[in-house]
């Protein structure tokens, strides 16, 4: 386990140096393009570590890594200018990062383990695809999609003029109210798992009697805080920066969601019974069932 961490750290820290220096390379160019570049460049190295080593968990903890660094770079390029608002909107990256690689630590069973999720892909695509389909399904697209609803962080370090407004607060408050839904949910999943005498239950309490993802819907939800600040912070709303939060909300919707409940149906009897007395996101099941 051990050897596992220290081989992830040192997969990163290249990363981070193919990333540093594709930015030093790329420095007459537009930060956005200068940090897209950086981006794809460190996520070509982890995609080495996750063939290299036929696991892809490599890229696991990227997903919450990449924007504290995205964010730093971006406020560092307009010294502070924005002050107030970089603050709200760096403690909320920063928090969410910070949870969600404390969760991955949490949970991750080391390189000896391979994601079920990984591996059924694998099996969908066979040997002859597998490699292409590992590094533009499993790293090259969510890092594109990362980076696109990261895109509204340009705004509020670097292009938005606007003063801090009403809106910046709302931001701020969902983000931070989606990071507590994403902790909430995931401290009751980790203490079910803990004392669960059947593998095949299903956790109905806390967060999960709301709906049946309220982890996915505090990740959606603090996706769409980045897009509030970014249209606060003004320069218009672009379809660049409304693509990213649109893409994720498409992803979990169509491709997550669906693939882990395919599976759960599979492993847990009673699934389908909390299906049909949830909702899949809107957080209202306990009150509309109930009533109903």
């Amino acid at each position: 386990m051990k050897k596992s961490y220290i081989l992830v750290l040192l997969s990163y820290l290249l990363a981070f140096l193919g990333a540093w220096s594709a930015v030093l390379i790329t420095s007459e160019l537009h930060v956005l393009i200068q940090i897209l570049i950086a981006d794809v460049v460190a996520t070509a190295v982890i995609f080495v570590f996750s063939a290299g080593f036929k696991n892809s968990s490599f890229y696991d903890p990227y997903w919450s890594i990449v924007p504290v660094f995205i964010l730093t770079y971006m406020i560092f390029q307009n010294n502070f200018t924005d002050f107030t608002r970089e603050v709200l909107a760096a403690v909320v990256v920063g928090l969410w990062g910070l949870r969600l690689t404390a969760n991955w630590l949490y949970t991750w069973k080391g390189l000896a383990h391979v994601d079920w999720r990984y591996i059924l892909l694998q099996e969908r695509a066979g040997k002859l695809l597998w490699m292409p389909v590992n590094f533009f399904g499993i790293h090259l697209v969510p890092t594109i999609i990362v980076f696109l609803a990261c895109v509204p962080l340009y705004s509020v370090t670097v292009a938005g003029m606007n003063p801090i407004n009403w809106l910046d607060f709302l931001a701020f408050s969902l983000g931070m109210l989606s990071i507590w839904i994403e902790f909430q949910s995931d401290r009751e999943l980790h203490r079910f798992r803990a004392v669960r005498s059947d593998t095949s239950s299903v956790l109905e309490a806390g967060t999960w009697s709301w709906c049946r993802h309220p982890n996915y819907l505090g990740e959606i939800g603090f996706w769409l805080s980045i897009f509030l600040f970014g249209a606060a912070a003004g320069e218009g709303i672009s379809a660049l920066a409304i693509s990213g939060p649109t893409i994720m909300l498409l992803l979990f919707v169509f491709v997550s969601i669906p693939m882990i409940e395919q599976k759960l149906v599979q492993d847990k009897p009673g699934y389908k019974d909390y299906m049909s007395r949830t909702f899949t996101l809107l957080p209202i099941s306990k009150f509309f069932f109930r009533a109903t």
